[in-house]
């Protein structure tokens, strides 16, 4: 007899970076368990869908990059469903339900799911199942996995109810929800004896360290710890479960001393080392690689991508800051002059692609015992009998590379592993406890542990390896499931109009501190990077350049245009900029390309320019201070309002003190100074603002500083003022450009 078809669903995703496009895949690959087929798509493949003529549920995925733009890849499928030409039962045919994916520490949070679901309920569409908003500010998962949980009830749900439908009967599509109380899988106890226990804990604590040294469980434990995880519902499918008993000491062991635990990366206390857990279904393998080696192979030269990107010389460096107490900012100045391509304007951003450190890499290819094949050539395909929907080779490592140079300039080996990645991990892993910890570190019970000793410390793959030395993964686990090694963006900090063939950018070089899993402090990667590469030929600002230096470096970047983020095209309308710290860049750009309007239409009348500069101390890290003071002095820059949050040690601990009053600290606190002329200026007189810099604190106090002042000028409650502020965006006259 013929099989019977599964009944069918789609999914389709808009993603920027890759997190949208993994869960939709995982969506995809897992309704097979649930007896459903599903058919995968990207918004931007018209070509594999038609929601004009769809009869099945759609489940959208879709990310927010930006200022709350929708990913590069769903930018048309938005602007499609924007049309005002089309009728309000345009999609009355089509339900659906939809997770997007964002961060609150952005002002326009999941925007682009939330457009999107916006507009499909003008156009008629029905939501079959509620929509998630999943924030990766606090973690993905604490919406994701209960969204995800409900999702394949509400799927069924809905094609029962089309297939009545079709058959004439009547059409009500409940609308289901998440349900976060489902209950837990039982699972026998993985147990190790006392005996084991006792063995495993040698190691006495001092009373003040921090974190207790988490000691490894015999062979044989790891051998009961693997002969006892075995599922009692094998059911059920989505999840695996586990259950263990916590590592206990006996007090009175007259070998082990009575120590008290700490928790930590490796080691876990109870409820969490005892409960029963919801982990992650073991992602299904799909590539295989190969090492072959060649010997000495020809390195690629050129970067992935190489079509957008253009190598240009780093023509200058100044050291913009002085004193230890402050971070170290640089000014670069980039010769573009050989690429007429690179033509950038103010408020535009652009890519520099710099590689992983050598000695990461190297510590990378020590610890997978592949240092001494290095050199080899690495052969990248798909397993013949994968089961992984949409599967493909990463279209982001090249053919003919040296697996150094894959290490180097493709993979992300600093990201912190998804929880996919640590659930394939586990069955890498020979050690029974490490085993459990790392089920823990994935599961539904253990998102608090998971954040706080991975996530929130941002511990990478090298780093996870090193805490958990019996895990030995294949070289194909790790392709599979580290992303792409991303540029790092950074805003134009020159306008070419002054500087012909030049561009310039500025950043803090960036110091993340030891923690547990890191022993030691590091750089970011990119500002680190740059720091070395000028290094040796850095101009400091109290130096003359001495014509002898060596030649600086060349990198390799992208050019990034915002069409949004600009100056007013009317020359004649007002704008505020608010920029503390690096965030000033690309209003020196504004400046200098209002410096030079002025110059070639002296007649013209100029909008009244207004700058709210803050950084900690007015002689270490006032950036641009003479150029900025100059376009005061020449009137390009009507008001220049600076604050410094460190030069008055008695304000500084006055915390309880209402600083906005007597000397400002922070923007927000100028800005509320003058509240009366920048309210008049966005409400009355239809000026722009531009804010640039910290998303997670700047930009959230100078939005609600921007609230109160709304609501106090204008007499009107919260909501309203809120609403106010919604319609200056949707007119793009608040605009931001901030980094996390």
């Amino acid at each position: 007899m013929p099989c019977e078809a599964q009944p069918r669903f789609l999914v389709l995703y808009g993603s920027q970076k890759g997190q949208a496009q993994s869960i939709a895949e995982g969506i995809a690959e897992e309704a097979q368990d649930h007896g459903l087929g599903a058919e995968l798509s990207c918004l931007s493949e018209n070509e594999k869908y038609n929601l004009e003529k769809e009869n099945a549920p759609v489940v959208f995925i879709l990310s927010t990059t930006g200022d709350g733009e929708p990913p590069d890849n769903a930018l048309q499928f938005v602007k499609r469903i924007k049309k005002k030409t089309l009728s309000t039962d345009h999609y009355k045919h089509l339900c659906y339900a939809l997770l997007a994916l964002g961060d609150t520490n952005y002002a326009n949070f999941c925007n682009c799911g939330k457009t999107v679901e916006r507009r499909l309920q003008e156009l008629g569409a029905t939501q079959f199942y509620a929509a998630g908003y999943a924030d990766d500010g606090v973690g993905l998962e604490v919406v994701l996995d209960p969204w995800l949980e409900g999702l394949w009830k509400a799927i069924k749900g809905a094609l029962s109810i089309m297939a009545s439908d079709s058959k004439g009967e009547s059409r009500d599509l409940p609308k289901e929800t998440p349900d976060s109380q489902i209950s837990d899988v039982k699972l026998d106890l993985l147990s190790l004896s006392d005996e084991q226990n006792c063995k495993s804990l040698t190691a006495s604590v001092d009373s003040d360290s921090k974190y207790a040294p988490v000691a490894s469980s015999s062979a044989s434990a790891a051998k009961n710890s693997d002969s006892n995880l075995r599922a009692t519902s094998p059911g059920s499918r989505g999840t695996d479960s586990v259950s263990a008993s916590a590592l206990q000491t006996q007090a009175g062991a007259a070998e082990v001393p009575h120590v008290a635990l700490a928790a930590s990366l490796t080691c876990s206390l109870p409820p969490l080392s005892e409960c029963a857990l919801n982990v992650p279904a073991l992602p299904p393998p799909y590539l295989d690689v190969s090492l072959q080696d060649v010997g000495t192979i020809e390195q690629i030269v050129e970067q992935p991508n190489k079509e957008s990107l253009h190598e240009v010389p780093v023509n200058r460096a100044v050291h913009l800051t002085s004193g230890e107490s402050v971070k170290p900012a640089l000014l670069l100045e980039l010769d573009i002059s050989a690429q007429p391509m690179i033509a950038y304007k103010p408020g535009d951003s652009f890519d520099v692609f710099c590689p992983n450190r050598a000695t990461e890499v190297e510590e990378m290819l020590h610890r997978l015992g592949l240092h001494d094949q290095r050199n080899c050539h690495v052969h990248v395909s798909l397993k013949k009998d994968h089961k992984k929907r949409g599967a493909q080779v990463p279209p982001y490592i090249p053919q003919s590379i040296s697996l150094q140079y894959l290490f180097t300039w493709c993979l992300e080996i600093r990201s912190v592993p998804k929880k996919a990645f640590l659930r394939a991990l586990v069955e890498h892993t020979a050690d029974g406890v490490q085993r459990r910890r790392l089920q823990e570190l994935c599961s539904k019970q253990g998102a608090a542990d998971y954040n706080l000793y991975m996530r929130d410390p941002g511990l990478g793959v090298s780093e996870l390896l090193a805490a958990f030395p019996s895990c030995s993964p294949p070289l194909s686990l790790l392709i599979e499931h580290v992303p792409r090694l991303q540029p790092r963006p950074y805003s134009a900090a020159s306008s070419c109009l002054k500087h012909p063939g030049k561009l310039h950018f500025v950043f803090n070089v960036v110091e993340f501190p030891a923690c547990f899993g890191r022993p030691a402090g590091r750089r970011g990667l990119c500002t680190g990077w740059l720091f070395d590469l000028i290094n040796r030929g850095l101009v400091f600002p109290e130096r003359v350049e001495r014509s002898g230096s060596p030649a600086l470096p060349k990198i390799h970047v992208s050019l990034r245009p915002n069409c949004s983020f600009r100056p007013p095209s009317d020359l004649s309308l007002p704008f505020i900029m608010v920029g503390p710290g690096t965030g000033v860049a690309p209003f020196i750009g504004f400046l200098q390309q209002r410096e030079r309007e002025r110059q070639a239409n002296p007649e013209a009348a100029f909008g009244e320019t207004w700058l709210f500069f803050g950084c900690r101390h007015r002689d270490g890290d006032y950036l641009f201070r003479e150029e900025l003071e100059g376009f005061v002095t020449s009137g390009v820059l009507n008001h220049l309002k600076v604050c410094f949050s460190r030069d008055d040690p008695e304000q500084e601990e006055q915390k309880e003190v209402a600083t906005s009053v007597a000397r400002p600290r922070y923007v927000q606190h100028n800005l509320l100074l003058n509240s009366r002329d920048v309210t008049e200026i966005l409400l009355k007189r239809n000026g722009y603002l531009y804010v640039c810099g910290d998303a997670k604190n700047m930009a959230k106090d100078v939005n609600d500083t921007l609230m109160e002042m709304v609501r106090a000028e204008l007499q009107v409650d919260q909501l309203e003022a809120m609403k106010r502020l919604a319609g200056l965006r949707e007119e793009k006259r608040y605009l931001q450009d901030i980094w996390g």
